[in-house]
């Protein structure tokens, strides 16, 4: 795949898909931004294991709650690289519990981190690749953001919010040739899944037609794809990647 911009940030990529998606752009020839907020050494130890296969990466860290810290990250980029060409709003976290025992506040964290902060990410990188009007956005959403999921209020709200929104920067930016989509991941192999039994997986993989958990890596070659030249007529689209769960 084609990359006419040279960096990208990922937000939340220390660990997990945001790691693997890391590792993936920056294969690809990619500038890598690796963003985390309390995960230091490990986010240093993914710079290392990206300059080590002959990539190029950096380690910006900020809360992307912190709606101030997130504006003077993209200026710490602009400063070292003059630009920033990619962005991937993939970091996210749950507090899940059932809707009567939900308290405001639970619901509430888990949009402010999952929706307010990936729109502060979208507008900033919005202005920014205004400039050059060239850019392209991937947002990180999930299957319950289309389906919904018990005990999951907060979280299918967020994504699902995320996704609609997702749209609606498409059609904003579409004027400046800076293109939105979004993912939406399925059931993926992550070391939380691993901690499941065996007949908790045979239970997920049953409802999925192609039979079998997603890996990391199906979700950074979608990022990738959504990010490249190659999806340049695509913006406003949702990738499902949920092996059939969903269509």
């Amino acid at each position: 795949m084609k990359f006419s911009g040279k960096n990208v940030l990922i937000t939340g990529a220390a660990s997990g898909i945001g790691k693997q998606i890391a590792i993936t752009l920056a294969q690809y020839g990619l500038k890598v931004w690796i963003n985390y907020r309390s995960r230091p050494a490990e986010a240093d130890a993914l710079q290392q294991e990206i300059e080590t296969q002959g990539g190029t990466a950096a380690v910006v860290c900020f809360d992307v709650a912190d709606e101030a810290a997130f504006i003077e990250g993209i200026k710490t980029i602009i400063s070292s690289d003059g630009e920033l060409s990619y962005l991937v709003n993939n970091a996210g976290i749950t507090k899940d519990k059932l809707a009567m025992r939900m308290k405001t506040e639970e619901f509430d964290a888990v949009i402010n981190v999952n929706l307010t902060s990936a729109f502060v990410g979208c507008r900033e990188a919005l202005k920014v690749m205004s400039k050059k009007r060239f850019g392209s956005v991937v947002n990180i959403a999930s299957i319950v953001g289309e389906t919904g999921n018990a005990g999951q209020v907060n979280y299918s709200a967020s994504k699902g919010g995320l996704i609609a929104m997702t749209k609606s920067f498409a059609l904003e930016g579409s004027a400046r040739g800076i293109r939105f989509n979004s993912v939406t991941p399925g059931f993926i192999a992550t070391e939380m899944t691993d901690k499941l039994s065996d007949e908790v997986k045979k239970s997920y993989t049953d409802k999925i037609p192609l039979q079998r958990f997603g890996t990391p890596e199906d979700i950074a070659e979608a990022v990738a794809f959504l990010l490249s030249d190659s999806a340049s007529y695509v913006t406003g689209s949702v990738l499902k990647v949920n092996g059939g769960m969903y269509m």
